[in-house]
């Protein structure tokens, strides 16, 4: 590994531009596990990271790329070996430093995930979307909502986070209705397992907010935020839990206390960036096992690194649906 490709953001005078480079093992930042990357994956914060006043990235320039999958090629760890299938994702990877779109990164090994049964290019359909998704799904259930409690919501259903949600929700049996701006993606969304297709929430979104609505959702997972959000938490049923995990839709939340001392609502936080090592690994070894989404294949495309910034641009406009698992080696 003397030198290799990597696509790298770079900021001038305001503005981001993206290119492929040629990167040296002294460009990668210290870690114990070396690893040369098979894929990667396109989340909203990847969009971020390259769009100007995004926000998340620390210091340019870096290769994007907040999750990625591949193999060992080097370890000074004990926990891990050349040859291992590994995932990692949060933390500062493809923010602070260099990400999945380049094809090798260094990372500290209490950062690192075994694949186990997953194979590379499941791991990063599954990705960060699909690790924030399980997460909303398990704090929803761990509420105490169960299957029988009533219809689950979750808006900005046809994006990562959503879809996967929907699948996994209605795989456990839940009655899950999708909210989407996306009506050509309803199809998509019955054959994961949604019991109804609504447009967006709410249905107007330029009407005053009322501090309560009719009660609708037993429980809810958000990706959008914003009125969207402040929405949902006015329309759950008594005892009811929104799980939020986006901001698509703006990140002010213009609401009141009423839906939680009237009904006794909760509002979960859903942050996979920092989740420790220990709860992190768990969660994977069963979203390879008992937990692991049935229709990867229906919501996943594919597209090769150096093309990567046409999805960007399409999930920056809103208009991208499903999961986009970047291959990397190869991909240049």
């Amino acid at each position: 590994m003397e030198s290799f490709p990597a696509l790298v953001a770079r900021r001038d005078n305001g503005q981001i531009t993206t290119a492929v480079e040629t990167l040296t093992a002294a460009d990668l930042p210290p870690g114990e596990v070396t690893i040369r990357v098979h894929y990667s994956s396109v989340n909203y914060k990847d969009a971020l990271a390259v769009t100007p006043g995004g926000g998340v990235v620390r210091e340019y320039p870096v290769a994007p790329g907040i999750d990625l999958t591949g193999e060992v090629v080097a370890s000074e760890s004990p926990e891990f070996a050349v040859g291992d299938l590994v995932l990692a994702h949060g933390y500062e990877i493809g923010t602070g430093r260099h990400g999945g779109y380049a094809e090798y990164t260094r990372l500290p090994a209490d950062q690192v995930v075994a694949l186990g049964s997953l194979t590379p290019r499941e791991g990063a359909a599954i990705g960060t979307a699909g690790f924030t998704a399980a997460m909303s799904v398990e704090a929803l259930t761990r509420w105490g909502i169960t299957a029988d409690a009533g219809p689950i919501v979750v808006t900005g259903a046809s994006g990562g986070v959503g879809s996967v949600s929907v699948d996994l929700l209605a795989a456990a049996g839940f009655d899950v209705v999708a909210s989407t701006g996306k009506p050509h993606a309803a199809d998509l969304l019955t054959g994961l397992g949604a019991a109804e297709v609504i447009g967006r929430l709410p249905a107007d979104p330029h009407a005053t907010p009322r501090p309560l609505n009719r009660a609708r959702w037993a429980g809810a997972v958000d990706c959008v935020g914003g009125v969207t959000l402040a929405d949902v938490l006015s329309t759950l049923q008594y005892g009811g839990a929104v799980a939020a995990g986006g901001l698509t839709g703006g990140a002010a939340l213009h609401t009141t206390v009423m839906p939680f001392i009237l009904r006794g609502v909760g509002l979960l936080g859903i942050e996979s960036v920092k989740m420790p090592i220990g709860p992190r690994r768990e969660l994977w070894q069963r979203l390879g096992g008992p937990l692991k989404p049935g229709h990867l294949a229906e919501i996943t495309h594919e597209v090769d690194v150096r093309d990567v910034m046409t999805v960007i641009d399409e999930v920056r406009a809103g208009r991208f649906t499903g999961r986009a698992v970047v291959r990397v080696a190869g991909g240049f």
